[in-house]
């Protein structure tokens, strides 16, 4: 899939620690990790707000997109 998540970047941008941002926005680390590895399928929007607040950013600064034409005819995958 296309999407990719930028949150490293912004990260290391920041000058943060991934253990920091975590507790800021009340995750747990793993949980922020897997976000950052692009392992998990979904984010709440809660949460992407308070990355957003607490990185002084938008959502398309976590999220990249690269655009294929596979994504238009391609079948959900199963919930």
């Amino acid at each position: 899939m296309p999407v990719r998540v930028t949150l490293d970047a912004l990260i290391v941008k920041k000058g943060l620690k991934a253990r920091d941002l975590a507790a800021e926005v009340g995750l747990s680390e793993t949980q922020l990790s897997l976000f950052r590895s692009g392992k998990v399928k979904g984010i709440r929007f809660r949460t992407m707000a308070r990355l957003c607040a607490a990185l002084d950013c938008r959502p398309g600064d976590l999220l990249d997109y690269s655009f294929d034409p596979a994504d238009l005819t391609a079948p959900d995958e199963p919930e």
